[in-house]
């Protein structure tokens, strides 16, 4: 009986996406975005939906690992955006696409303020 050869191959996003949910180990390269942001007064709604929007289309492209989007419990103008993505370069092809130029766009008429920091997982 002939032996067959095992298989070398990238780990598949949604393998790496539980991994990243479970809190295991990120794949090499990877880059943690935290995205912290406040509303305007009034626009909390609207951000909400431009932000939710944002969410599925991030998800399908091929080096997103995790788009999350959380509301402050304690100020409700308050969003954090947690992303993780393959590689700088796999956040730099997603900030081409069209829906996150359509959310650029519009952002700043929704926001009082946003702060944007890469992380890399240490352990």
């Amino acid at each position: 009986m002939a032996k067959r050869k095992a298989k070398h191959h990238r780990p598949s996003k949604r393998k790496a996406r539980r991994k990243a949910a479970s809190g295991g180990k990120l794949p090499k390269g990877a880059v943690t975005r935290i995205v912290i942001m406040r509303a305007r007064e009034g626009q909390e709604i609207l951000l909400e939906a431009e932000l939710r929007a944002l969410i599925n289309p991030s998800r399908k492209e091929e080096g997103c690992i995790t788009f999350d989007l959380h509301r402050s419990v304690d100020t409700p103008a308050g969003f954090l955006l947690h992303e993780v993505w393959a590689s700088r370069d796999a956040h730099t092809e997603h900030i081409h696409t069209p829906h996150f130029l359509r959310w650029d766009a519009r952002k700043d008429a929704l926001l009082t303020s946003r702060d944007g920091t890469f992380w890399k997982q240490i352990g």
